[in-house]
């Protein structure tokens, strides 16, 4: 008679451990994939900055998009790789070196994106993305690359680059 009335709660019970077990299980630790992701974000620079082509675009996955500075950049890989290919030919892409990252990971811990602080030619630029696993491996999907403009010199840029980007915004707002 008093199994009948523990039975409900023992079964409530080992109901209640497996979520909590299968929910620990799926709480990934991000760590290593973190320490990853960072060293392959730096070898995606090193290999733009040593114009070796082949070793950047790599660590493109195959559906990866450019977002770059100027408003007219939206490239998917292909477009990107031959827009880029004269300056890897010259033997001087571009050399970013990363001086603050952050990196956050999704559910599941297969898809994460990061924001870096990045000294460049350009001085100091953003760069900010999306990286999804492929394998043990991770590519960037999405790479944004923006320049960062001081607060105090905001009203000046935006004189300066109004007369190019309003012809842009005309263009844009009568599609």
């Amino acid at each position: 008679m008093r199994f009948k009335n523990l039975f409900p709660l023992i079964t409530i019970g080992l109901l209640l451990l497996n979520i909590l077990t299968g929910c620990s299980n799926s709480v990934k630790d991000t760590a290593a994939d973190r320490k990853k992701i960072a060293a392959m974000l730096d070898s995606f620079n090193r290999a733009a900055a040593r114009a070796d082509y082949n070793t950047y675009f790599n660590y493109f996955a195959a559906d990866a998009v450019f977002i770059g500075t100027d408003a007219t950049e939206l490239w998917d890989k292909k477009s990107f790789m031959t827009w880029a290919k004269p300056f890897f030919d010259r033997g001087k892409a571009w050399n970013f070196t990363s001086i603050e990252r952050h990196i956050y990971f999704a559910e599941g811990g297969n898809t994460a994106w990061f924001d870096e602080l990045l000294s460049t030619q350009m001085k100091i630029c953003r760069g900010s993305g999306v990286v999804t696993r492929d394998g043990k491996e991770w590519k960037v999907a999405q790479y944004v690359l923006s320049m960062t403009i001081p607060n105090s010199l905001s009203d000046s840029i935006t004189k300066m680059k109004a007369p190019a980007e309003d012809t842009i915004i005309r263009k844009l707002a009568s599609k």
